[in-house]
């Protein structure tokens, strides 16, 4: 069965609807003031704080400092983290050395050819996730490009409960990731979070 990552969480209504469903990923995009589900490194903290144990807080970061990044890793702030800009093998190499516990590091690739296919499969990250663009854009890449990956890996990129299930199929990823599908008006509806969950919950890969 595949596991689920709920993304973008910026209010504590939020993480009530999160702790309800029981995803195993709960994002939160950190200091990337682009984005309007940002939340600073202080508002994740509260945030994380009262997620209900067995969730893993995911830190979601575009070229930030290594220093944010470590420092909200081994503070147990976040308890993985998602690279979603353009760091590089030296960038991983440079976090892994500040990182004082063994926590897992996901690195993300904008899918459209199969040489981002390739690259993918060979990042030095714990785990990498397969998106369509820059995030959060509520659209798909072609998903058989996947059928090439040969390790875990998280699918986003236009995941809803309208494809979930074919995806899940079809992609037999590792995990999935939701973000704009679960939003109504801009913000996290409890409603559509909970159908994507029981969608993938039901659904055999």
């Amino acid at each position: 069965m595949a596991r689920i990552k709920l993304c973008g969480m910026s209010r504590m209504e939020d993480i009530a609807a999160v702790n309800e469903i029981r995803p195993e990923f709960c994002g939160f995009v950190i200091e990337v003031l682009k984005s309007r589900r940002n939340v600073s490194a202080v508002q994740v903290e509260r945030l994380s704080a009262a997620l209900a144990p067995g969730i893993v807080p995911v830190g979601v970061f575009v070229n930030a400092e290594v220093s944010l990044v470590a420092d909200l890793l081994n503070r147990g702030v976040i308890g993985a983290a998602q690279l979603h800009g353009q760091e590089d093998e030296a960038y991983i190499s440079r976090l892994r050395n500040r990182i004082k516990a063994d926590v897992p590091l996901i690195q993300a690739f904008s899918i459209r050819t199969k040489e981002d296919v390739l690259r993918a499969v060979k990042s030095s990250a714990d785990l990498i996730l397969l998106d369509q663009g820059s995030g959060g854009s509520g659209r798909t890449f072609d998903w058989s490009l996947a059928d090439a990956v040969d390790r875990p890996f998280f699918l986003a990129g236009g995941l809803g409960s309208g494809n979930l299930a074919q995806a899940i199929r079809a992609v037999k990823p590792w995990a999935v990731d939701l973000s704009s599908a679960l939003e109504t008006d801009g913000y996290k509806d409890p409603k559509k979070m909970r159908e994507a969950v029981q969608i993938v919950r039901t659904t055999e890969s």
